[in-house]
């Protein structure tokens, strides 16, 4: 039997919830919640067993805590897809690689990975395969050290703990001192490189995408190039160029 609190606008009820999932960015427990939303207890216990039963929230394993499903993370990145037009983001990144001669791309942060919006390839036949919808970790690519840099020191922290350091390449940062030091030096500078810490023989340079007159870090546009053909610190000649692409895409947010 269904009680008076959620019958009443169910669907905005779970929305509210997801919300608070997805701001608090790490697993929670339906006590921590129900601390959070105010609400009756057996009311927030309802709504996590009716999203957990439709795949947008899921359990951790050996645990009570509810995490975002992998339905509601593609369900995000949809949106956020959607949010500005096709056509006009992937102007922008075509102009800026005829501009800079490599491979770039738009990405955002989703859950705790960097999510490929859109990406064009440069007219060289060497190339990544790294197209829309490419996930890749947050550590060791610089549009994911870039967002890093940007949240809010206790979201930052309460992400990090649960981020596995993983080392794909020799450079790859793999301990949370070194980590902690180039994402103070990103906040700094305002952009971030990954020096082969993600694909061995693979250099990016990325800047953010901020939401007009709020600061706030929409996205992110990245070069990408193999460094046989391009040096991290030729890469960083370009910085004008990528600057100028992630002004013309804040703009398409209004």
């Amino acid at each position: 039997m269904t009680d008076e609190f959620t019958a009443s606008k169910p669907a905005l009820r779970q929305f509210e919830l997801l919300e608070v999932m997805a701001r608090e960015a790490r697993p929670l427990t339906s006590a921590e919640l129900v601390a959070l939303l105010a609400w009756p207890r057996p009311s927030v216990h309802r709504l996590l067993v009716q999203l957990e039963a439709a795949d947008l929230l899921r359990r951790e394993p050996d645990s009570h805590r509810f995490a975002l499903a992998p339905r509601l993370l593609r369900f995000a990145d949809s949106v956020q897809a959607a949010s500005i037009p096709q056509g006009v983001r992937h102007a922008v990144l075509r102009q800026l690689v005829a501009q800079v001669g490599e491979s770039c791309n738009l990405t955002a942060l989703s859950g705790a990975q960097v999510h490929y919006l859109d990406r064009v390839e440069s007219a060289f036949p060497l190339q990544m395969e790294l197209r829309p919808g490419t996930r890749v970790p947050l550590h060791c690519s610089a549009s994911g050290k870039l967002f890093l840099a940007s949240l809010a020191p206790a979201k930052r922290e309460r992400l990090l703990q649960t981020l596995p350091l993983t080392g794909y390449t020799p450079t790859t940062l793999t301990e949370r001192k070194a980590l902690d030091a180039e994402l103070l030096g990103i906040a700094r500078q305002d952009y971030a490189v990954d020096a082969q810490e993600f694909v061995q023989g693979l250099v990016c340079v990325a800047v953010p995408v901020r939401i007009p007159a709020q600061k706030a870090v929409r996205c992110a546009v990245a070069l990408q190039a193999p460094v046989a053909r391009m040096s991290l610190a030729q890469a960083l000649q370009h910085l004008p160029h990528l600057r100028q692409a992630a002004a013309a895409l804040a703009r398409t947010w209004g």
